[in-house]
């Protein structure tokens, strides 16, 4: 049995290895660069360098690479080796500050929004020392940023990187204001929820859909889904318990802080979710979890599907983003304490935060948009595509009398009495959990539930990091240098909740009715990416990022354009792949069938006039009738593919047509496809069922 403390971050250059391995002097300026942001010297960066190969080439390492997340929306790496020729037909091994800090991919086949042209092809990354540095196999791998040549940023971790430095500015400003002089940092926290499916190698091997797209574009649903619950938190099975042991380890040895796995409501599917640590690292942690998980399943003879929708008629796929603010001095400044209607602080950060969501709703919708998302927001299993905020009864009663000017008290926790004698009674939360909201306050963090399963967190952080920031600013504009204080603060509270009071609800985010009243509040329900993408370059969301430090303008509409891009790209290779499985395999394989039911039917008939061919017939016309619908529906299909040409060079149109027309005819011709397979004997239809997908683990 692995003892976990031994194990854990044992393949991670943490602290306890540069304690052990570095200068004091230079483990005290990294510590410096670390934890306050304080610029790193070359001189600094060489030692580290040195210390981090050595460590590495006794742990077995003979490469390095600079891990970097760029605008595909996984992570990239080029690996280069320690050796140095010695001049004797020999080599060293050999790392130093000026490897360690920058690196050199070719940028010029990432998407870079038209920012880049294809010939310029210089980019470069550079090393994150916030975020420590990790052996997979037998490579050293390195967090790193990644930007072209001239400076423009091409990754997902700079922003968030900016974004962080901007909210702890402000945030050190606003405290400073309040009277906490001591605090010099704060940073923002993540603990992101993964959930993902586990299905059998062999079959997932006979789909080319899971093995082209990540999700099933054929397939008629198993006589039994999830209607039982009973998969939910049920007993783990034993092949996924074993890879789930095996993940733990994997993760615990790379400091990822795996706390909790479960079964989740959808058969084959689980989830693990993290302890939260400073996001950058969070953000790296996830997309190590998600990479980890892959190759751990491959192990199991099993794979880790991580798309938001791999199967229709069940649940999908979300990752929920717990986000929190601490302070250096170890203060969670969004707990609201046992009586919050005194705490004027938690208070005011509530209010920004509040008044951030609301102002900038659709940039938190905008942060989740994705192919695959758009098949779960708004379903009765994930928060609809509407932001709001859930406070909880005890909050929520508190901002209402602050809006009304009315004294509240807090209930505090009441206790819970279970009613019999051998089970302690307990203490239980002051409000319960909104599981339909897709911003929920849940007791001192906000959990931002919309979020896709693939996507890579650090979209949507800095934005929230970026929004709330910029709430904080005005804050402070509004109380510095005020002569009274705290009727500032509480005037400010109490404008900013009566300001922006409707985007807090409680209630069924799922219902009809509150799709209505939200309209009725003036909230935005952007229920497709290109519905929503398209307020990405709105004024005020480009003036946030270009006022805040973030990314440029320029950048701002890069990105709009790689998300547009990136999003009809997907839909057309889901076409592609559909047409491809129609024409080859699921036409043929019906064709065959129909003919088997013909020559039973003639065979019956020559034998005597009196067998029944009811059966057969009855079969043969309505697959044949379904066939020819399917095959007119294809070729339809095969045409909107082509005509989809016209609009090359316009991504938000070519985006539109992808989603308002190839995608109908996609939906058409399942629902036939799926028709024909209840109708089509299982030796002949030529892909594993959903039953075997879902029930085969």
């Amino acid at each position: 049995m692995a003892n976990v403390p031994e194990l854990f971050g044992s393949m991670v250059f943490n602290d306890k290895k540069m304690q052990e391995r570095l200068p004091r002097a230079t483990y005290k300026a990294l510590k410096k660069t670390i934890q306050n942001g304080e610029p790193l010297d070359i001189t600094v960066a060489n030692v580290v360098a040195n210390a981090m190969k050595d460590w590495a080439v006794e742990m077995g390492c003979t490469h390095y690479s600079h891990w970097f997340q760029p605008m595909t929306g996984i992570t990239a790496e080029k690996h280069d080796s320690f050796i140095t020729p010695s001049g004797d037909d020999r080599v060293i091994m050999e790392f130093s500050g000026k490897e360690l800090i920058k690196g050199e991919p070719d940028a010029s086949s990432f998407p870079s929004g038209g920012i880049r042209a294809t010939f310029e092809a210089r980019g470069y990354t550079t090393w994150d020392p916030t975020s420590p540095a990790f052996i997979r196999d037998t490579t050293l791998y390195i967090p790193t940023a990644f930007c072209s040549y001239t400076g423009e940023v091409l990754d997902k971790k700079t922003p968030l990187l900016r974004s962080m430095e901007r909210l702890s500015s402000v945030a050190v400003r606003m405290l400073h204001i309040l009277g906490k002089n001591d605090v010099t940092r704060v940073i923002t926290t993540v603990g992101p929820e993964q959930e993902y499916f586990l299905i059998d190698k062999k079959m997932y091997d006979q789909r080319p859909d899971l093995i082209y797209t990540g999700r099933t574009l054929f397939g008629a649903p198993a006589p039994k889904g999830q209607e039982l619950d009973d998969h939910y938190f049920g007993s783990i099975k034993t092949r996924v318990a074993a890879f789930m042991k095996d993940l733990d380890n994997e993760l615990w040895k790379l400091g990822v802080l795996a706390k909790t796995k479960h079964n989740e409501v959808a058969p084959s599917q689980h989830e693990l979710a993290p302890i939260f640590t400073i996001s950058n690292v969070a953000n790296d942690h996830n997309e190590l979890t998600m990479e980890v998980m892959q190759k751990t399943a491959e192990k199991h003879g099993l794979v880790c599907l991580l798309h938001e929708k791999p199967f229709e008629g069940v649940n999908g796929s979300g990752k929920h983003n717990n986000w929190s603010l601490s302070t250096s001095t170890g203060e969670n400044l969004l707990d609201p304490g046992k009586q919050p209607e005194n705490n004027l602080q938690f208070q005011l950060f509530l209010a920004a935060i509040v008044k951030a969501v609301h102002e900038y709703q659709d940039l938190l919708r905008i942060t989740v948009a994705t192919a695959g998302n758009d098949h779960r927001l708004g379903a009765n299993e994930a928060p609809p595509a509407i932001i709001s905020m859930y406070l909880g009864d005890d909050l929520g009663a508190m901002v209402d009398a602050i809006i009304k000017g009315e004294k509240y008290e807090s209930k505090g926790k009441a206790k819970m009495l279970t009613g019999v004698d051998v089970l302690p009674d307990f203490k239980k939360d002051t409000s319960d959990r909104n599981r339909t909201s897709p911003f929920a306050f849940t007791g001192n963090k906000f959990e931002f539930r919309a979020l896709g399963s693939s996507l890579n967190i650090g979209c949507p952080n800095y934005m929230l990091n970026t929004m709330v920031a910029e709430e904080l600013s005005q804050f402070c504009d509004a109380l510095e240098g005020v002569d009274d204080l705290e009727n500032a603060l509480k005037a400010l509270i109490k404008k900013t909740f009566t300001e922006h009071q409707n985007i807090i609800f409680n209630g069924d985010n799922y219902s009809e009715e509150w799709v209505a009243e939200a309209a009725r509040r003036g909230l935005c329900n952007y229920k497709t990416l290109p519905e929503a993408m398209v307020h990405y370059v709105d004024q005020k969301n480009i003036d946030l990022f270009v006022k805040n430090g973030i990314i440029s303008e320029a950048e701002v509409r890069a990105r709009y354009e790689i998300e547009l891009e990136h999003y009809v790209k997907r839909l057309h290779i889901e076409a592609l792949t559909m047409i491809d499985m129609a024409e080859k395999n699921i036409t043929p394989a019906v064709i065959t069938f129909v003919n088997e039911l013909t020559q039973s039917a003639l065979a019956k008939q020559q034998l005597s006039a009196k067998l029944s061919v009811y059966a057969e017939m009855t079969l043969i016309e309505t697959l044949s009738d379904k066939l020819e619908a399917f095959v007119k529906k294809t070729a339809e299909l095969e045409a909107a593919v082509e005509s989809a040409k016209q609009y090359k060079g316009d991504n938000l149109k070519s985006a539109q047509y992808y989603r308002e027309t190839v995608l109908a005819l996609m939906d058409e011709l399942r629902a036939l496809g799926d028709a024909m397979e209840k109708k089509t004997a299982a030796k002949y239809w030529p892909y594993p069922s959903y039953g075997e997908l879902l029930f085969g683990v």
